[in-house]
């Protein structure tokens, strides 16, 4: 008698390189099935823009099973009840899935597998989101990381990933065994905006597996620039790829061996330079972070260096809002919340300016930024953000040093050198030349009346100093390197 598996899809929204589908299609019929339960995700459930992919995602989940033969089954409410239930439907006897790494999802899976496991079902879980699972790159004392030029290497050294799985081209549908509930359809899940503010999203993505290895096929024809061209917003340089990993779409390993494949083959450890080799590196950071969200989940919400727990952020919502909606007077960086406002999306060069502007100019805590980017970005992946925010705040594992503080003027000139970006997203400085305008309030009166603009009224002054802001800064700075110098009066805190 043949085996039914539940294949439960979470993040891993594709039939290419499927471990948990693979797995079940080999044992005979299976049963797809995506639980809407964002509440069991919180503090981190998924924002508006996530919710906004999610929604094509599994549309196009839903035409690719479809196509194979076996239905994607959809329905919301608690994941245990619904898992208990739809296995009664289909007389199951296994559950598979693919295991996710954010500490109140792995808290769930735990207790889920337990639970599932004492009634009688068989649960599997698979590695189908990283290149390695993040217990299994260690230093030598065992201990995870927290530095990662010694984390890189150490994964360098080991095997290459393993070959992605080929996607099955038939699956066997399981006919219902018992009274078969109500299916939810997509539409009915309510992740699409009430009031319609996404046709920057639908202009900029299409998410789906079929899109994710259309833009990596479109990715690899420009590999051997990458290296070059990753830190220009104006150009067309990264993979925009994060989306469609965050949701499964493709996997790294597809993506890994894909790479390797464009410049011959080689072993990852022998492609030393050029496009390939940043691009892995890449792919190393996004399982550094998995890494240290999962050896250090605290990191969510807590800085992982602990003295940064005693640093004087700012209340500021009157500045926290103009950093929100790119209205702060510093072009590159309101062309980098206007882009994500817009798109979904932000430049990864950009990301790390907007960043360190609002944790440095504006002295507001990381957590404010790392709670929007979540809201606003179609890309949010809680081990990514934290990481990056973390990193920008001077607070994390391999962090810039908090007085490594960007000049937003400078890093545009530098990286947007003719404004394109900025006139791309801060169309009303559109008219400026390159040596202006990253600078309006910089450039003279005559200048900007030829071009159109009346500070205050078309643009917004400033509304810091940099200067003086980089000061107070470091002011804020000397507050925890005091106190870190203070003998703990009850034992240290492990950080």
């Amino acid at each position: 008698m043949p085996h039914v598996t539940l294949v439960w899809f979470r993040n891993d929204l594709r039939l290419d390189d499927q471990p948990a589908l693979r797995a079940a299609a080999a044992r005979g019929p299976v049963v797809p099935l995506f639980i809407h339960a964002p509440e069991e995700e919180r503090p981190w459930e998924p924002g508006a823009a996530s919710r906004w992919w999610l929604h094509g995602s599994l549309a196009a989940l839903a035409g690719s099973l479809e196509k194979a033969g076996c239905p994607l089954l959809v329905r919301r409410g608690p994941s245990l009840d619904t898992l208990r239930a739809v296995a009664r439907e289909f007389g199951a006897t296994h559950v598979a899935w693919n295991r996710r790494y954010e500490p109140a999802v792995v808290a769930r899976d735990t207790a889920i597998k337990k639970a599932l496991a004492a009634d009688g079902l068989v649960c599997e879980s698979f590695n189908g989101g990283n290149l390695f699972e993040p217990v299994h790159v260690a230093t030598k004392e065992g201990k995870p990381y927290q530095v990662f030029t010694p984390f890189w290497r150490a994964l360098l050294a080991r095997d290459e990933p393993e070959e992605p799985l080929p996607a099955p081209k038939k699956l066997v549908a399981a006919p219902p065994a018992g009274r078969a509930g109500k299916n939810v359809p997509i539409d009915g899940l309510g992740l699409l905006p009430a009031i319609d503010w996404a046709a920057g999203l639908r202009a900029a993505w299409t998410p789906g597996e079929a899109a994710a290895r259309r833009r990596l096929d479109a990715f690899l024809g420009r590999l051997d620039r990458y290296d070059t061209e990753r830190d220009r917003p104006d150009h067309d340089g990264t993979s925009a790829l994060s989306p469609h990993l965050h949701f499964g779409e493709i996997s790294p390993r597809r993506i890994w061996h894909a790479v390797r494949a464009a410049v011959g083959g080689r072993p990852a450890a022998r492609i030393t330079t050029g496009g390939a080799e940043s691009y892995l590196r890449e792919l190393g950071w996004r399982e550094f972070a998995t890494h240290l969200l999962w050896h250090f989940p605290h990191t969510a919400e807590r800085p992982l260096r602990g003295d940064y727990e005693r640093f004087p952020w700012v209340d500021d919502p009157v500045g926290l809002r103009a950093w929100q909606r790119g209205r702060t007077g510093f072009p590159v960086v309101d062309a980098g919340m206007r882009q994500l406002w817009n798109t979904g999306w932000m430049h990864n060069r950009v990301r790390m300016i907007v960043a360190s502007f609002l944790v440095k100019d504006l002295r507001v805590s990381w957590l404010e930024g790392a709670r929007w980017f979540w809201d606003t970005l179609v890309d949010a992946d809680l081990a990514a953000n934290t990481l990056g925010w973390q990193w920008a705040a001077g607070c994390g594992a391999d962090a810039a040093p908090y007085f490594r503080i960007f000049n937003p003027q400078s890093q545009g000139e530098k990286f947007d050198p003719a404004g394109d970006y900025v006139r791309r997203f801060v169309p009303e400085l559109k008219r400026l030349d390159a040596d202006a305008i990253h600078a309006p309030a910089a450039a003279g009166a005559l200048l900007l009346r030829g071009a159109g603009i009346t500070l205050g009224r078309d643009y917004p002054e400033p509304i810091v100093d940099h200067a003086e802001a980089r000061k107070l800064a470091l002011a804020a700075l000397a507050v925890v390197t005091a106190a870190k110098k203070k003998p703990p009066a009850g034992g240290g805190r492990r950080a």
